[in-house]
């Protein structure tokens, strides 16, 4: 496949999966399985179009975090608990990630955990939204301190790839009985510092590999992972808050039972 396909196939995969309960990582894992490509050429790259993804939300929310903004600056009570509950539910996985960041990476090259964690994820979606108790806190601000303390340790499952960390995070606030869009919102608010932690990371690590794309391969995937994402966040904010999360329960069961029959087979 040609590097430019390759490039715009990455930054669709990476726009559509990155905040929805299906799992990015898991994506992109199983697609360069599938197409075959040489995983370590491509490692950068894929975590730096998640900038894009994350820049998406900035745009799409910046009246929210304006208001927070100038809501800080006037010692507002309720932008202070939204920064705090923000701040709180991300501090586990930064502290458990960097503590098992090389047993982390050493699952990121296995398809099959992603097959499996797939199939079991949607199962879980299904029971989590049967049994969840109804919601009441309506805003990232209502959120208890104990429940964003709770959330961000859901968060910290997403580590094992296939799992999904939007799928994690807005599974563990239904369960403590935060309403539907309020538990999709701080998911992807919660992104931002998470995800800008766990890319900066990476650049670090693999600041001697940056060229192995090319900066305009990485521009153009940016670019298409953003756009995608502005998208794909509008339609699933539509679809939590009319049908629920069963479609993608569904497409986690169905996605990764053919991916688990293919790897079993090839």
């Amino acid at each position: 496949m040609g590097t430019i396909l390759t490039i715009i196939l990455l930054g669709i995969v990476e726009g559509v999966t990155e905040f929805l309960p299906v799992s990015s990582t898991g994506h992109l894992i199983l697609a360069g399985a599938l197409l075959g490509y040489d995983e370590n050429h491509w490692k950068v790259f894929n975590v730096v179009i998640q900038f894009g993804a994350i820049l998406a939300i900035i745009v799409l929310y910046w009246r929210t975090f304006l208001a927070v903004i100038m809501g800080l600056l006037r010692r507002d009570a309720e932008s202070w608990r939204f920064v705090r509950n923000v701040v709180i539910a991300f501090l586990p996985a930064a502290v458990i990630g960097l503590a098992i960041h090389k047993q982390v990476e050493a699952m990121l090259g296995q398809p099959m955990i992603v097959a499996v964690a797939l199939i079991v994820g949607g199962f879980a979606i299904f029971g989590i939204e049967k049994m969840a108790p109804p919601g009441h806190e309506r805003g990232v601000a209502e959120i208890s301190l104990g429940k964003a303390v709770a959330i961000g340790c859901f968060q910290c499952l997403a580590m094992i790839p296939g799992v999904s960390r939007s799928g994690a995070t807005i599974l563990g606030a239904l369960a403590l009985g935060v309403e539907r869009r309020t538990a999709a919102e701080f998911s992807f608010f919660l992104a931002i510092p998470t995800m800008l932690g766990a890319t900066s990371l990476e650049l670090f690590n693999n600041r001697h590999d940056l060229g192995s794309v090319g900066g305009a391969g990485i521009a153009l995937g940016f670019v298409i992972a953003f756009l995608v994402a502005l998208v794909v966040v509008r339609w699933f904010i539509g679809i939590v808050s009319r049908r629920g999360f069963g479609p993608f329960a569904w497409y986690r069961i169905i996605v990764g039972g053919a991916a688990l029959a293919w790897l079993l087979a090839r």
